[in-house]
């Protein structure tokens, strides 16, 4: 049992390092130690299944989950944080791509243009810094110079605008949403009569803001320019 055990801390570990190895844009938001510990207990879990050993499955998720709660109090300290989950890897400064981070972080240009223009940003030069973090997502800090101007800078004071909150999602009222901005199933009913919406069935996304008596209906048939 104890080289059984021990087994599990070795490939546990080392398959921490391989994924550390194959860089920050795998991990898509988890950490090495959490993408392990989920593979792990899955992987050991179904022995029970192709075997009758459940006895050792049952010890190794246990095992697993010990070490994955002993990684995650670790790496609260700064050395050990570094080695288990990385630093942040700066891809773009001052407006200029580094290309050398880029092939060290295994992180291709079509991937980086194509997160930049998910994040609003087309035109490289724009970015002032762009940081690949350790998660695996991207951080943009803008150029001064190309920050939008907020009714703060101005002077202005703007009304809090509320949270639009989903009251009907592909035909289904959301009744808990309804809730949490203080309405009911009836008060929308009667709004959507407001605008001639009477079958529920045939709307395809509703929203409102929390603060306010005015809804949102879209039907789904937006114009499709791929057709």
């Amino acid at each position: 049992m104890m080289i059984y055990f021990l087994k599990v801390l070795v490939v546990f570990t080392l398959s921490i390092v391989l994924i550390r190895i194959m860089g920050k844009a795998t991990l898509s938001q988890v950490t090495p130690h959490d993408l392990m510990a989920i593979v792990f207990i899955v992987s050991i879990g179904i022995q029970p299944i192709l075997t009758e050993d459940w006895k050792k499955a049952l010890g190794g998720m246990i095992l697993v989950t010990i070490i994955h709660l002993t990684v995650g109090r670790l790496s609260l300290f700064k050395r050990f944080n570094q080695m288990i989950i990385g630093q942040p890897t700066i891809l773009i400064k001052h407006g200029k791509i580094i290309k050398e981070n880029m092939k060290q972080s295994r992180y291709s240009l079509v991937e980086l243009l194509s997160t930049l223009r998910a994040a609003g940003y087309p035109n490289i030069q724009d970015i002032d810094h762009a940081i690949l973090e350790p998660i695996g997502t991207i951080s943009v800090i803008p150029k001064p110079e190309r920050n939008f101007v907020t009714p703060k800078d101005l002077g202005l004071q703007i009304n809090y605008q509320g949270l639009p909150a989903a009251v009907i999602l592909e035909g289904k009222i959301q009744e808990q949403n309804l809730k949490l901005i203080g309405k009911n199933k009836q008060w929308l009913i009667d709004q959507l009569r407001k605008q001639k919406a009477d079958n529920i069935k045939e709307i395809f996304y509703a929203t409102v803001i929390d603060n306010s008596e005015t809804i949102y209906v879209d039907n789904g048939y937006g114009i499709n320019d791929n057709e």
